[in-house]
């Protein structure tokens, strides 16, 4: 699927639904679309992904209230975040989220490893990591590639992960004679009640290691450093978090890699205010230049632009700049550059200026009239509140 659809329409529910509404449309979902019910459709299997991911953000309170204020970029669509950003597995679907379908599909999900309700191997699953990423605005404006340097578990070279020294280093476990899942018998009100459970001994291997790796002393991972680059969309805010998925840390012995969840801190700019996806900005005009009028430099994220002050130019008017805010991080525009205009009066004057401010005083035109002032509190009641 090229284009990501809305999580909510995917799963076929409302933006209020319940998080069992939310499981039941999935279950739904995923049995319509399942592989074993579709053999061979790739269409079929796109939408049993897309299913997955949707209900992968839905079904977490965290990820839903970002997807709900931010969008995918919320939940990592544009950083490759979540399951689909980078290609979400069957193994990946079915260790996950293989509980939802209980015995549907005969307790295993056909050529796919067995995961799920039947007991099969189970897949370990990395941790997760969280950095901090911090952007100026005039990165949030238009985008940018961050390069960081991540310590974090990764797959042993020498084991290729399994923890073993070499091929040979493996015994069948005694546990469960390699069949990596054991059998129980319990006597209950209805009568013998058999389960079949993971090997505890082995994990669902079926077999045990007898010469751990040298490198890793048989965990599968050892310590070491990535660099890792992550793009970042334009119009991103503070306190929002993006995620790449599989760029945590590695599994212990294979299995599935965490994701690295990146929180973005916006950096204090020194004269531009943030509101939402407008800019402020506070220009301090000169008194002649409010009553002669003129033109001044503004900041933007761009740099400076001239920008044109009328003749009587009044304190607290508001100057708008269309398309000089920031970017909105769903592209459904741009904001604005809102210039609130304020006037400098000196505290001292030399007697040259005092005597110049004193004949402009016995002008009538400096002497505001009852209507100028009924005017001027009108249109500007907001400062007065």
């Amino acid at each position: 699927m090229s284009a990501k659809r809305d999580y909510y329409e995917i799963l076929g529910v409302a933006k209020t639904a319940t998080p069992e509404e939310i499981k039941k449309a999935y279950r739904k979902k995923a049995i319509q679309f399942h592989p074993d019910k579709n053999p061979g459709n790739k269409e079929a299997e796109e939408h049993f992904k897309e299913a997955a991911e949707a209900y992968e953000v839905l079904s977490d309170q965290d990820k839903r209230a970002r997807y709900d204020r931010f969008g995918h970029q919320g939940v990592g669509g544009a950083a490759g975040g979540g399951f689909g950003g980078q290609g979400m597995s069957m193994d990946d679907i079915f260790s996950h989220f293989g509980d939802i379908f209980g015995g549907h599909f005969g307790g295993g999900f056909g050529g796919f490893g067995g995961f799920g309700g039947g007991g099969g191997r189970t897949v370990n699953r990395g941790s997760d990591l969280r950095v901090k990423v911090k952007l100026n605005l005039k990165e949030i404006a238009i985008g940018v590639e961050k390069k960081i340097k991540v310590k974090k578990y990764v797959s042993c070279k020498h084991c290729n992960g399994t923890g073993a020294e070499d091929s040979s280093s493996y015994s069948t476990c005694t546990t469960c004679n390699g069949a990596g899942q054991v059998n129980r018998i319990q006597n209950t009100i209805l009568g013998r009640m058999q389960t079949t459970t993971t090997c505890p001994t082995c994990n669902g291997d079926g077999k045990i290691i007898t010469k751990k790796c040298t490198e890793c002393s048989g965990e599968g991972v050892v310590r070491d450093e990535e660099v890792i680059s992550i793009n970042i969309p334009a119009g991103v805010a503070e306190g929002m978090q993006l995620s790449m998925s599989g760029k945590g840390n590695a599994a212990r012995r294979g299995g599935i890699n965490g994701d690295l969840l990146i929180l973005v801190e916006e950096e204090e700019h020194p004269e531009l205010t943030r509101d939402e996806n407008d800019l402020i900005y506070n220009l301090l005009l000169s008194f002649p230049t409010a009553v002669l009028g003129g033109s001044v430099e503004v900041p933007t994220v761009d740099g400076k632009v001239k920008v044109k002050i009328d003749p009587g130019t009044q304190p607290g008017k508001v100057l708008r700049l269309r398309g000089k805010g920031l970017p909105s991080v769903n592209r459904y525009g741009t904001g604005d550059l809102l210039v609130n205009i304020s006037v400098y009066v000196p505290e001292a004057l030399s007697s040259e200026e005092k005597k110049i401010m004193e004949k402009l005083e016995e002008s009538s035109n400096f002497e505001p009239s009852t209507e100028k002032k009924e005017s001027f509190f009108r249109k500007f009641k907001h400062l007065f509140d």
